[in-house]
């Protein structure tokens, strides 16, 4: 399977899910991710505002911002094709929409990427060994490929998002961590 066909058999499955359903799901993985030990020890969480059609994570970025935590989500440089980590100090849903409809924090401050403890990371599928199915930017892999991120890795999805195997390239970066509304997966290292 390629990555293009990957990435329509999800795109077709989620469209099946009923609103009321991909809410509640969204919500308990929400949960799931926020009983982790390692999301309770992330004193630095680098979080994603969720687009049209992905899974909702607001509730678990309002629980990483009262628990204190700093959260980050990413800012998009399209003119030089990277994230950029800014700190989101509250969230509302009259944020600012880039060209492609992603929320964005007004005047966000970039923050050092050394600092960061936890990235939850966004994907269109994941598979059972910790690959990731992203939307076709590269984005993530580039961010998460640098020499200063240090943080442990962790995908949240829906469990229908979960496929056997993800196709993958050589500059795929695998996830130490995946969240769904039915499972907590942790994966060792893929060689």
């Amino acid at each position: 399977m390629t990555k293009l066909d990957a990435r329509k058999q999800i795109q077709s499955l989620l469209k099946t899910i009923e609103p009321g359903d991909f809410q509640a799901k969204s919500i308990t993985a929400c949960n799931n991710l926020c009983q982790l030990p390692e999301f309770g020890d992330a004193s630095v969480v680098m979080m994603f505002l969720s687009m049209a059609g992905e899974i909702d994570i607001d509730p678990a970025i309002l629980v990483a911002l009262e628990r204190g935590k700093s959260v980050l989500v990413p800012n998009i440089d399209w003119n030089e094709n990277r994230i950029i980590p800014v700190r989101l100090d509250r969230l509302c849903r009259d944020m600012p929409v880039d060209r492609y409809g992603i929320r964005y924090p007004k005047d966000a401050v970039a923050v050092d990427c050394s600092k960061i403890d936890l990235v939850v990371v966004p994907g269109l599928g994941f598979d059972r060994m910790g690959r990731r199915l992203g939307r076709g930017g590269g984005y993530y892999d580039r961010f998460l490929g640098r020499d200063d991120i240090g943080g442990l890795t962790c995908g949240i999805a829906m469990e229908e998002q979960v496929l056997d195997k993800v196709p993958i390239d050589d500059h795929d970066i695998p996830l130490d961590m995946l969240v769904t509304d039915k499972a907590i997966r942790h994966f060792s290292t893929i060689t």
